[in-house]
């Protein structure tokens, strides 16, 4: 089955303005994506790495490309399809609670 990588965006503004029934459900949500086996996490802090040209390794603290809203966390999810994959996150809090997610085809190398 495919896989799907996500990134949800969100900030505690809009987590804190979206209605706790709605907030219950999205968690419920994420439970269930859970339960088919999806691997979700909340995002750390990232670390940027570099080795250009296998020169050496630079590592700074901090993310590399900005948004609107702060990441909050990361699932990769399989479905059957990108239409599958749509309705399952379209009920997950960050995309109810006044954020974004986005959603990645995982392709296989090679």
């Amino acid at each position: 089955m495919p896989r799907f990588v996500t990134i949800g965006y969100g900030d505690r503004a809009g987590y804190d303005r979206t209605a706790p029934a709605i907030r219950d459900a999205a968690h419920a949500q994420d439970a269930a994506l859970l339960e088919r086996g999806a691997v979700i996490g909340i995002a750390g802090q990232a670390v940027q790495v570099r080795n250009p040209d296998a020169s050496g390794v630079r590592t700074q603290t901090g993310a590399f490309m900005s948004s609107q809203l702060p990441v909050a966390g990361f699932a990769i999810i399989e479905a059957a399809d990108l239409a599958e994959a749509i309705d399952l996150v379209s009920r997950v809090p960050c995309a109810v609670a006044h954020g974004v997610v986005e959603i990645w085809p995982l392709e296989q190398p090679g």
